[in-house]
């Protein structure tokens, strides 16, 4: 995996083989780094990574300017990488090791961009949860955005606050607004 543009452009991260993740490509991050390019300025918002996993999505927040950067893995590993990684490119990400769902049921943090990216064999409850757990508990800051990344296979329109779906190859970002 890559950073594809900002102040590490074009660094390259390898992770440990043995972290439980599937980073999201780079054909599909850069994509969607386009359509948030053109809704905010990076160095002006804060973001929240669920499922961080690698942190590949963090990296490139933090690349672009964002220096408020908070990551959510339940794994050891994968926190670990993270604030090592994080460190080396001297980047300000916290971490918080955490199941996903306890953290969003008790977290009073509010942010302007929210990407999950769970494992892509959840189950239609636990997609549905994401969105649910961030919009009742006010988890977005105004004009605010939820970004779940999932496969083809899994379709998030019909839920509450969805707004609009890009697919890449086999991944797909659904996008939630306020509404």
């Amino acid at each position: 995996m890559r950073i594809i543009s900002g102040q590490y452009k074009s660094r390259k991260i390898i992770a440990p083989k043995s972290l439980p993740v599937r980073p999201t490509t780079d054909m599909a991050k850069e994509s969607l780094f386009n359509i948030i390019n053109n809704l905010f300025y990076f160095d002006d918002i804060s973001v929240l990574d669920l499922f961080a996993g690698t942190g590949n999505i963090s990296y490139e927040f933090a690349s672009r300017g964002t220096e408020n950067i908070t990551c959510v893995d339940q794994d050891y590993g994968c926190i670990k990488f993270i604030n090592e990684t994080s460190e080396s490119f001297n980047m300000s990400i916290q971490t918080i090791k955490s199941d996903v769902f306890k953290f969003l049921e008790k977290s009073t943090l509010q942010t302007n961009i929210i990407f999950a990216d769970p494992p892509y064999d959840f189950s239609d409850e636990l997609f549905a949860k994401i969105p649910e757990l961030v919009f009742t508990n006010n988890l977005l800051l105004e004009n605010g955005l939820l970004i779940v990344e999932h496969s083809k296979h899994t379709d998030l329109s019909q839920l509450p606050n969805y707004s609009y779906s890009k697919s890449y190859g086999g991944n797909v970002f659904s996008f939630f607004e306020i509404k």
